[in-house]
């Protein structure tokens, strides 16, 4: 796990002071080495941050060059069948002259050229740079794991894992991208290759690209996608329990068993839940000791789960520690606006910053169970989906969209089951809905400045471009699932977690999201052995019962946030809030919107996570200088 930033220009590059700039604002990515590498012609500069977990000696160091001198490669992440890869590369004649998994993918390169990514199980985001050819090769990994921005300018293109990295340049124009924050308003987050700043692309998970430096040439593609899912009704009902349950299990192992390999303590967030606790079995199946963790949140025992990983940890003989969160202050906001580059609206950002940070004094690595609820049908608003499908499916299609048009037209934002009403206007037979929009597109065009949207003409954009992003097959849970596994999934989940994990140089793995599990998830396993109307997670739910302790709760389901509406009601926070979003200089935002946010969340309607989500735009554009 690590930071990489590079720059590549059809003419010599004067600058070179600047890349050692853009490098250094990602320390916290790897605090344990650094290192800058030119192309004898200076038209390609590749920097690295190292946090060394796998061969912590020198030979390990990067940018790292192949024998020949031809390659060098920048890489963040980890190839999980690397040594594999490098008994297979040896017998092919290739040799080593480290231990890394960096050096495996600069031999399958020689190997393979770009269908090397075909053969790496991993997380990683990697430039290559092929002097022979004089082109460089970026790459994502197949879950997003790893970010990647990118950007081409007067024929020079720069990339960095962090978008903080690419503004390090001071000609760097920090101008908001209206379609992107229309979507940021919309869902939370900025979807695909969008990127909220004008200018800058994000490489979409599975992706790969080439610059070729001849000709100026930006070429991107596709590797990897998602297999079809079972066809049929009657493949589905043959679908064989007890073998998908057996199959599951052996790839869940082989997956541990892969990424508990480091050469640095490695623990396990065991939240108590379903998925970490059966990466915890097992783990302890496989390895000799198992560390585990768990974090309770004094004076919110709400959150407090420290009983349920008891049971676990003590069920496995793990070597188990309960560590008590700092409380949540208001300093922590502008950091962690700072921090996520490009903002996401998830309040849960705070407590796994906090997660995060007491981890860390223990371990370099932590395996955690992330993927698994959109692998396996975890959410609840797959329940409310199935359920509107039954009791709304046979409703004539005007009576649905009236349903919905009133709902936006006369109930306040914040009103219970407003967004489900809203909902009923998608044909759920052929549509996926967003059942929880922060904004709808009514409520975009009164928070925003008349001004602002009159230049951008962008309210609308994400709805539109959430229609382009949307399964075209499948049936309506499998429609859902792959839509938070391609959007949800990598833009929220997995960059909370990279941001806030590697703000503390902590390293998390997730062994749901290797890519054998995913196939195996949209591929064989039914619709039925995901979610019903009245439980979700069904197939995994079958391996806990048997691996798991009597008395573990299988139907629990505890989500990793923080309590916004007490805050909101706690004066000192609110004043915060206030202060951020009604006092500040160049919003975009009307103010008398926004003051009615505030009064309705008094009044009881649940506008807490909208607040939020404006507060930490608000706060990012401060911290960055950002113009709209």
């Amino acid at each position: 796990m690590c930071g990489i930033v590079g720059v590549a220009s059809r003419l010599q590059i004067s600058r070179r002071d600047q890349l050692v700039t853009q490098c250094d604002t990602m320390n916290h990515r790897g605090p344990d080495d650094t290192g800058i590498w030119w192309s004898p012609d200076g038209v390609v500069g590749l920097a690295h941050r190292r946090l060394a977990i796998i061969d912590l000696s020198p030979a390990g160091h990067q940018p790292m060059s192949d024998e020949s001198g031809d390659l060098c490669i920048v890489f963040n992440g980890e190839i999980y069948n690397f040594k594999e890869l490098r008994l297979t590369l040896l017998n092919r004649g290739h040799r080593f002259r480290s231990e890394s998994d960096t050096e495996v993918i600069l031999a399958a390169y020689h190997e393979w050229g770009v269908e090397c990514l075909h053969h790496f199980n991993g997380m990683f985001a990697f430039a290559l740079y092929d002097q022979t050819k004089r082109r460089l090769l970026i790459a994502r990994d197949r879950a997003g794991e790893k970010p990647l921005f990118y950007r081409l300018a007067n024929d020079t293109f720069s990339f960095a894992s962090e978008l903080k990295a690419l503004m390090a340049d001071p000609a760097f124009p920090r101008r908001i991208n209206p379609e992107a924050l229309d979507c940021y308003l919309a869902f939370g987050y900025v979807p695909g290759e969008y990127c909220i700043l004008d200018g800058v692309k994000k490489l979409p998970p599975a992706h790969a690209l080439t610059f070729d430096l001849c000709n100026g040439q930006l070429s991107v593609w596709r590797y990897w996608k998602l297999p079809a899912p079972l066809e049929g009704q009657c493949d589905a009902q043959a679908a064989n329990e007890v073998t998908l349950q057996e199959e599951l299990e052996h790839l869940l192992e082989d997956a541990v068993r892969r990424q508990l390999v480091a050469d640095v303590p490695v623990g396990i967030l065991l939240s108590g839940g379903i998925d970490s606790s059966l990466i915890t079995a097992i783990a302890a199946r496989v390895a000799a000791s198992v560390k585990t963790y768990t974090i309770r949140f004094p004076g919110h025992p709400k959150y407090d789960e420290t009983k349920h990983a008891r049971l676990i940890s003590s069920y496995f003989g793990t070597e188990h520690m309960e560590l008590d969160a700092e409380l949540s202050t208001m300093r922590l906001l502008p950091m962690l606006a700072f921090q996520y580059d490009e903002p996401i609206a998830d309040s849960s950002m705070i407590p796994t910053y906090l997660v995060s940070k007491l981890v860390r004094q223990h371990c370099a690595v932590a395996m955690g169970g992330d993927g698994g609820d959109e692998l396996f049908g975890g959410y609840a608003h797959y329940n409310l989906l199935l359920w509107m499908r039954k009791n709304f499916g046979w409703t004539p299609g005007f009576s649905r969209e009236a349903i919905a048009w009133l709902a936006t037209k006369l109930l306040p934002l914040g009103s219970k089951g407003r967004n489900s009403l809203q909902a009923l206007g998608t044909d759920l037979d052929v549509g996926t809905p967003l059942l929880a929009p922060y904004f709808d597109v009514d409520a975009r065009r009164s928070l925003l400045k008349a001004d602002f949207i009159s230049q951008s003409a962008s309210v609308g954009s994400a709805e539109r471009i959430r229609e382009r992003h949307a399964p075209g097959s499948g049936d309506l849970l499998q429609r859902a699932t792959r839509m938070d596994f391609e959007n949800y999934l990598p833009e929220d989940v997995l960059v909370k977690v990279d941001r806030a994990s590697m703000l503390n140089s902590l390293e998390v793995r997730a062994p749901f999201l290797d890519y054998r599990i995913i196939e195996f998830a949209f591929h064989k396993v039914p619709s039925h052995l995901k979610t019903t109307l009245t439980s979700r997670k069904i197939l995994p739910k079958l391996l806990a019962a048997k691996l798991l302790p009597r008395g573990f709760d299988l139907e629990r389901k505890q989500g990793f946030s923080v309590p916004l509406p007490a805050w909101l009601n706690d004066p000192e926070w609110n004043d915060y809030f206030r202060q951020v979003l009604l006092h500040s200089w160049g919003t975009p935002f009307n103010r008398p919107f926004v003051q009615k946010l505030f009064d309705n969340q008094t009044r009881g309607y649940s506008n807490s996570y909208r607040l939020f989500a404006l507060m930490l735009l608000e706060l990012w554009r401060q911290e960055y200088k950002i113009t709209f």
